[in-house]
């Protein structure tokens, strides 16, 4: 690949164990370690050019904040992509038991309605600089409903892996944007295993294989917007899904670099992690204060947390010990019970990664690890729409009457029913 002239703040890729530093291409793994390479930045220059006011005049998109952001030149994919609402929670947090409740909902993100338009946005953008023709990615159901949209927007020929047990709603948000939708009879972790061999084969950018330094880093504009979003200050404590567990260090690593240039004071925060009973390597590790996690077999509801064998697990579980965080997990039930309380005390409908999110926050908060006085965001990645199948049958149902206002009544006016209305 031909390399580009400027690079725009990057210096290099640099593995995160040895510090070797490694020319800004497709490539994301050590030579000499086999540690994984992350991008380093010029943080005087950058301090230099991203000032709160530069960011405040600009468009409210997750690109506000490029000079943090891994591309050279200006963004070529996904130009919308980012700053979803930051919802504060009263009804929630009232619920929970906690004194103040926000909800950073991404389930409401541009285009495909999850955080992952974040991180394809920046790999696509990375891509196309690097003379990429083809793009593709194993996912567990979000990032090929992105990858799939983002590659149509940008003309880009798009191959997307998933395990063949996925959810019918993300199978059809992969399809319906003309992608090469490849369905494999294996979990996650042997769809990512197979990933690895076809990208040294074919030469394409997989995003999250040989892009992966670059989509990564797309995750810190959640972390980014939430600080901006809170009047340029720290949470307290951020609750945050796990599945790769590269997310929770994303956040974590926002929060770091906003104070390195200045732009939020430094203060003491805690990033903790959630996954669901089903698929829980590293809040497993957590509890029982190990730094190595265990691989499992997923077994959860929660599909797009379905990794075994977690890339990132590692540095999650340092992260949260680093900002004297917890991890937690939930059972499917709890899973539902939290979608339907997110949905009942907001408005918003969240994915089983949300209800998860929620379940977490709740017995983070009910055994104190989340002081009832402290404040709190909970990081909700994805659409409910997305996971219907999930909660059918667990969230009610409906009363059919004739179109008589007198049926009408004698519904209200029984007594079970009206108790089961109010």
């Amino acid at each position: 690949m031909i390399m580009e002239k400027h690079d725009g703040f990057m210096k290099a890729l640099k593995c995160r164990e040895c510090g070797r530093e490694y020319p800004l291409a497709a490539t994301h793994v050590c030579e000499f370690d086999f540690g994984p390479l992350e991008v380093a930045y010029d943080y005087d220059r950058i301090k230099k050019s991203l000032t709160r006011a530069a960011i405040e005049s600009r468009p409210q998109t997750m690109w506000r904040y490029r000079e943090l952001l891994p591309i050279a030149g200006a963004p070529t994919v996904g130009c919308q992509v980012g700053f979803t609402p930051l919802v504060k929670a009263d009804r929630l947090a009232k619920r929970l038991g906690i004194r103040e409740l926000w909800v950073k909902n991404d389930a409401v993100n541009y285009p495909t309605l999850s955080f992952k338009d974040r991180v394809v946005s920046v790999a696509l953008s990375r891509s196309k600089e690097l003379g990429f023709k083809t793009v593709a990615c194993a996912s567990t159901g979000n990032l090929a409903n992105s990858v799939a949209a983002n590659a149509a927007a940008a003309g880009l020929k798009s191959f997307v892996f998933i395990p063949s047990d996925l959810e019918q709603g993300k199978v059809i948000n992969s399809l319906v944007y003309g992608a090469n939708v490849i369905s494999i009879k294996g979990h996650y972790d042997e769809v990512n295993r197979l990933c690895a061999e076809i990208a040294g084969k074919f030469g394409w950018a997989f995003v999250n294989v040989n892009m992966r330094p670059y989509y990564a880093e797309g995750s810190k504009s959640m972390g980014f917007e939430i600080l901006e979003q809170l009047g340029w200050r720290i949470p307290q404590h951020t609750v945050v899904p796990m599945a790769s567990g590269s997310l929770l260090t994303k956040i974590h690593k926002s929060y770091q670099e906003f104070v390195k240039i200045g732009l939020v004071r430094d203060a003491k925060y805690h990033v903790h992690g959630a996954q669901p009973t089903g698929c829980n390597p590293i809040s497993a590790a957590q509890k029982a204060g190990l730094d190595f996690f265990k691989p499992v077999k997923p077994n959860t509801i929660a599909k797009s947390l379905a990794i075994g064998t977690p890339a990132d697990g590692f540095y999650a579980l340092k992260v949260m010990k680093e900002t004297g965080a917890s991890a937690e997990d939930v059972t499917d039930d709890e899973v539902r019970e939290g979608i339907r309380l997110l949905a009942e005390c907001e408005g918003i409908f969240a994915e089983t990664a949300g209800g998860v999110t929620v379940g977490v926050a709740k017995k983070l908060i009910a055994s104190g690890r989340i002081p009832a006085n402290d404040s709190v965001v909970l990081c909700v990645t994805g659409n409910g729409l997305k996971t219907l199948d999930a909660v059918a049958g667990h969230v009610g149902r409906t009363r059919d009457i004739k179109p008589s206002l007198r049926e009408f009544e004698a519904l209200i006016n029984s007594e079970a029913e009206l108790a089961a209305a109010i």
